[in-house]
Parts: C-alpha cells; structure tokens; sequence
C-alpha cells in the first residue's frame, strides 16, 4: 500500500483542533465523568503525535508513534522529579498544562489510547484509498485518471 506525503496544513491544524478539544475537556461543564476523567490526556497526547508529524512530515507512522510515545511518557516520569526549577514551572499555567503535575500509571494508558487513535486516523489520511484532502477522489482513482 503506498501513502501519500502528509500535509504540513492538516497536521497543524490537527494540532489547533486538539488544542481546543483538550482545553474544552477540562473546562466545560456537565461533560460525562468518563469523557472528564480520560479525554484531556488522550487528546494532548494526539497533540503530540500531530505536532511531531507537522514537524517532520516525512517520519513514518510507526517512527512517529513511538517518538509521540517517548515524549509523552517522557513528560509523565518527569513529574516524579521534585527539583525546584520543576515545581516553578508546573506553578505556572502553561508549564501546568504541558508538564503535568503529579505522576499517575493510568495516565500512561491514556497516552497511549490518544497516540493510537491519532496514528489510525493518520494512516487512514495518508494511505491509498483513504480520504483526500478535497474529499473527493481518492489517491488510487487519481493515478488511474492521471494514466
């Protein structure tokens, strides 16, 4: 199956999507329990992969799931480190946001559900006979119409 190159717009904007769903998620009100509980991690993480992808459009899907992986897993141990520089930037908002602030195991199975969903759906966009970017023909019908 080949794949198409992937689309530095889409993936930023994957990126700004996410950021949105994943501040939604914390803040809006009446949310499911389940959804409250679990969607912020898995969608940061998602922001993570996407991000990775806007940067390095050429990594595979496999390279960038585990890169996504490392970092996210990477931030969650970091939190079990109680250095002064570390607590200062966790006190902030974005340094909250980004760094976390206590390590939890069930965190690193969120992660991992966010960079799964983010790698299926990348797969699905890049792949042959996945969807377009104009949502019209696919990357197969294409080559047939170019021959």
């Amino acid at each position: 199956m080949r794949s198409r190159p992937r689309s530095r717009i889409r993936c930023g904007l994957m990126v700004v999507a996410l950021i949105g769903l994943g501040l939604a998620s914390r803040m809006v009100p009446g949310l499911p329990g389940f959804v409250e509980a679990h969607a912020g991690d898995a969608l940061w993480a998602a922001m993570v992969y996407w991000g990775l992808a806007f940067l390095f459009p050429r990594l595979t899907i496999p390279l960038l799931a585990a890169s996504a992986t490392a970092f996210a897993f990477g931030i969650e141990f970091s939190q079990l480190i109680q250095h002064p520089v570390m607590i200062e930037a966790r006190a902030h908002w974005l340094g909250a946001l980004v760094l976390g602030h206590g390590f939890l195991w069930i965190d690193l199975v969120r992660y991992a559900v966010g960079i799964a969903a983010a790698a299926g759906l990348d797969r699905a966009m890049t792949s042959e006979g996945g969807p377009t970017a104009s949502g019209g023909e696919t990357a197969s019908q294409a080559v047939s119409a170019e021959n």
